[in-house]
This record gives C-alpha cells, structure tokens and sequence, in this order.
C-alpha cells in the first residue's frame, strides 16, 4: 500500500491517525479502528501455521533422508543444514522484493509460491514410495525443498516487520506492547510444535511419508487464508520513496569507496566555517561513511537532504556488524536440535508405555514446550519485577538479554556432551557398540535437560535479537534489519554443514568411524558438543567486548521519513 500524499506521513499522533501508515483503502489510518493487538493477532495466527507448516517437513527430515533416500548420517546432516542455512538467508532476497512491493503483497506472493513448493514437495514423496528412488525422483525432491526455503526466506523477511508496524512507536503504551509482542510472536511459532507436530512426525514414521508431507501443504493454505482474513484491520506504512532501499543504502557505501582518497574543500576544514559546511549527523560512528555526501569537487552536497539520511542507513547496518558475527557460535548451534541431537534419540530407550514409543523427532517439541512455558512468565513476571529495578521498558536491554542466552546456550552443550558421553559408556558396557538398530538401554529422559535448557536460551536471544535488529533501523529498513537477523541464523546453518564436512574428513582418514559415523555407537557427537560449548563461550566473550561499547541508533528514527 502506497500514497504521495505527503500530508499522510505528517498525521499527528494525537489526533487519532497513526503518523506514516494508511488503511487497506489508503485513508489515514485511525488508532482505534487499526492495528494493535487485534492485527497482530491475524499476523501471529497465520505465522504459527505456516511455522507449523515449515517445522511439519523440516522436523523429521533427517529421518526421511536417511531413510527412504538413503543418505549417511553425515550426509544428511550437511544437506539439511545446507538448506536450512539458504532458507535463512533468501530472506536477504525478501527484503529487496518488499522495497518494491511493500510488506504486504510480498506475504501474499511469497505464500502462493510455499503452497506450491509444499505441493510439489508431496508429490515427489509419492513418486519416491513407487520404489527405489532414481536420480530423476531425487533431484524433484529437491528442487522442491529448495523452492520451500525460497517461498519461506521471502515470507519470513516482512511477517514479522509487518506484524510490529501494527504498533505505533511514537505512543508510548504501544511502544512498550511491542517489545511484548516479539515475545508472543515467539510463543505462537512454539506452541504449534509440542502440540501438533509429534502427531505429524507419528504419521510420517508409521503411515505415509506422502500424507505426512500433505498436511504441511494444508496448513499453509490456511496460514494464507488467516492473514488475508485480517486486511481490513492492517495498518500499511506509506511509502514516499520510490527508491530500492538496498539499493540506496548499498549505494552510500559504493560513493564512500569511490570517495576513499577524496579530500573536503578547504572551506570544509575551516574551524570557523565546520559547523556551516559540515553536515552533522546524528551518528559519530564510521566517519568514512561521510564521504559518501561529497561530490567530486570535494565539496559537501547539501541539495538533498535524503543523502544523510542514506548514510545513517547505513552507518545502522553497519552498527550491528559485530554483534552478528560474535552470534555466529550460537548459530551453528541452533542447527544441531534437528540433525544430532534426533540421531541421539534414536539409538535410546524412547518408550512411554511398553506398546508405545515416541519418535525421536518428537523429542524437539521439548523446546517448544518449555518456550510456551518460559515465555509467559518472562513476560508478565520477570519484565515487570526488572523494570521496577532498571527503568527500562522491557526489564533488561536487548543485550543483556542476549548475553543471557548466549551463557546458558554454552552450558547446553556442556551437559549435551555429558549426556552424550554417558549413552557412550552405556553402549560399551551393554556391548552394543556395533549393534547400531539395538536400542541403548538409556532413557530419552536424560536427554531433557538439554532440550530445556536450549529452549531457554533460545527465548532469550533468538527474540533479543529480533527486537534488536528491528529496534535500531530507521523505519525503511525494518524489514531489512530483520532479514539481516535470519541471515545470522542462515549463515550459522552454513557453517555448521562446513565443520561437519570438514571434521568427519579428518576424524575419518585412515579407516576410522569418524565423530560422525552411521553407526552412532561409534560415533565421537561428545567431543563436537565439546567443540561447540567452547566456540560459544568465545562468542560470548566476543559478545560482551562489543556489547560494552555498542552505540544506539534509536536517536536516528526520526531522521528517516517513514
């Protein structure tokens, strides 16, 4: 939704018109009749089913690999963190179609495409269960998983911005709703997983991986149909610059680098004249940036004053450099619930009664459990209680809630490796070793801690570092703050298939198993959880470094029209 009515991106706030955004007829959009809890709640209804959706094919998916397609173990695990790891980073691509769409058309289009995708997806199963799969039946298979992480990068990159313009910045009770509404955002994607999803991963393993993967398909028509249901009530921000956002920002630093030798006038250099020729900018940091507003005689160009504003864009992206590469360990970490901590379970005693086991898949949904759980008491008792203490609308900052997180994430895999040696010396001393089908005579229990303890941190970084991201750009950059958040994620994804190539290369060499051998009784998963707690607790030293000296930009919102 767009308008050049500049009169609409100047409403007032107390007038009963939302500053910036229009209704779904282009009107100016009135507070009462608009946004707020009741447009969230269509947006957050429609991502649940579509993380629902997601989950339902990528949950399991190791299982399927390994099975039907008869991939290794280490094989698997490099392909879906391959493309677990492109879905989170096509995002990227999202927010680069949104500046031309606009947040809304781009949900709609992308979702018509993840309806297909899953389509496709279905199908390709059904020609798989025929026989043994060909290599025409394989490639179906995933260039339609492929087509999933396209539809979802694009979705995921304006949902969530969409779902938080619902709530107007410049009111100070629904500034405070938003930082609530990331956390129940949160707990929508979760409580969909514990409760339907063990279901879906029992008809997948024992009924029709074909059925198992239609009922995703279904799920998204519906997380389609919910959010249209809603346009009525949406608040659509007013688009007044017909410019590609990453375009114009990728352009400031292009015009620096072309400006990298350049030298101001002598007039900009004159202390007396500095604060007349000069630009000031709101941020003192990457001061090379400034180049980008000199035009080729050296002198400063004043005609525009967009150009400032593009190089405040892009001195925000910038800001957040170091605190997405020190987010990196907790990334590749992120990647491991679906891959080896579900092969672990596989090998361990997963019975509820004597007639019924639970799939080991299943065993993720403890997560999502202990998010439905966490996430409320966070919520309406710690950020309450912290913000009598601090003074902060949110209880504690986004950093430290990300700290937070990154802590207790490097003790989760500290007692994953534990577990893990545990079941190892329980294998030796049952003789299992090389009886991999044999059931371990351990419980999946033993397994929870971990499972708890990573659904923790997750709530507090994962939504720290959505509302961060979020936070700090100027309002044409949601979108792309947000993407650049899920890139964290993808990038996380890549890395660690590159550990796993690279580590069961060298462990393997010479006729060994390797830490990752099919034959998970003589596989070495302790000593890469091992690896992994220590890659996270220099992250989060990194972390802190940086955290301490991290400038806000929340003084820059309002250079930037919305």
């Amino acid at each position: 939704m767009s308008s050049s009515d500049p009169i609409l991106s100047h409403q007032n706030p107390e007038n009963g018109f939302v500053n910036g955004m229009v209704d779904y007829s282009g009107r100016p959009s009135l507070r009462s009749h608009s946004g707020f809890w009741r447009s969230a709640s269509y947006i957050i209804g429609g991502a649940a089913a579509e993380r629902f959706a997601y989950w339902g094919v990528s949950s399991n998916l190791i299982t399927y690999l390994t099975g039907p397609l008869h991939q290794s173990t280490a094989g698997a695990a490099a392909s879906i963190n391959i493309w677990g790891g492109s879905g989170l980073m096509l995002p990227l691509l999202g927010a680069f179609v949104e500046s031309y769409l606009g947040r809304f058309r781009t949900v709609v289009f992308s979702s018509l495409l993840y309806v297909l995708a899953l389509g496709l997806l279905t199908t390709s199963v059904f020609l798989d269960c025929k026989g043994s799969p060909t290599q025409l039946d394989i490639l179906f298979f995933f260039v339609s998983l492929y087509l999933i992480a396209l539809g979802q990068g694009v979705y995921r990159a304006c949902i969530l911005a969409f779902g938080a313009d619902q709530f107007d910045d410049e009111d100070p009770h629904e500034l405070r709703c938003r930082s609530s509404f990331f956390n129940w955002w949160s707990f929508g994607m979760c409580v969909v997983a514990p409760v339907a999803l063990p279901a879906l991963n029992y008809v997948q393993d024992n009924i029709s991986w074909g059925i198992g993967f239609g009922i995703p398909c279904i799920s998204m028509v519906i997380a389609l149909l919910v959010f249209i249901f809603g346009f009525k009530s949406y608040r659509y921000r007013v688009k007044v610059d017909e410019k590609c956002v990453v375009s114009r920002v990728s352009l400031v630093f292009v015009k620096a680098l072309m400006n990298w030798r350049a030298v101001p006038c002598p007039s900009a250099n004159n202390d007396d004249e500095e604060q007349h020729n000069v630009p000031r900018l709101y941020s003192q940091q990457y001061k090379f940036l400034n180049k980008a507003l000199l035009a080729p005689d050296g002198s400063f160009e004043y005609e525009q004053l967009h150009k400032m504003q593009e190089v405040e864009e892009a001195k925000a992206i910038l800001n957040l450099v170091p605190l997405w590469v020190t987010s990196l360990a907790f990334a590749i970490t992120y990647a491991q619930p679906g891959t080896f901590f579900t092969k672990q379970g596989i090998t361990m005693d997963r019975s509820i009664t004597p007639t019924l086991d639970i799939p080991s898949a299943s065993l993720q949904y403890t997560i999502g459990i202990t998010a439905i759980l966490f996430i409320p008491l966070y919520d309406r008792v710690f950020v309450p209680l912290a913000r009598i203490l601090t003074a902060t609308s949110s209880g504690i900052t986004e950093l430290q809630r990300i700290g937070t997180g990154m802590l207790l994430i490097t003790l989760t895999m500290v007692t994953a490796a534990l577990v893990e040696q545990k079941r190892l010396k329980t294998a030796l001393e049952y003789g299992l070793v090389d009886t991999p089908d044999a059931r371990v005579p351990l419980s999946f229990w033993w397994l929870l801690p971990q499972y708890i303890m990573f659904g923790m941190s997750e709530v507090l970084t994962l939504i720290g570092l959505q509302e961060l991201f979020y936070d700090q750009m100027p309002c044409g950059l949601k979108a792309v703050g947000l993407s650049v958040y899920l890139s964290i994620l993808g990038m996380g994804q890549f890395m660690s298939s590159f550990l796993i190539c690279i580590i069961q290369k060298v462990t393997s060499e010479g006729g060994e198993d390797g830490w990752f051998s099919d034959n998970t009784n003589r596989a070495r998963l302790d000593c890469f959880y091992w690896l992994l707690a220590l890659l996270n607790a220099i992250g989060f030293l990194a972390f802190f470094y940086f955290a301490r000296n991290f400038s806000s930009n929340t003084s820059i919102r309002g250079t930037v029209v919305c």
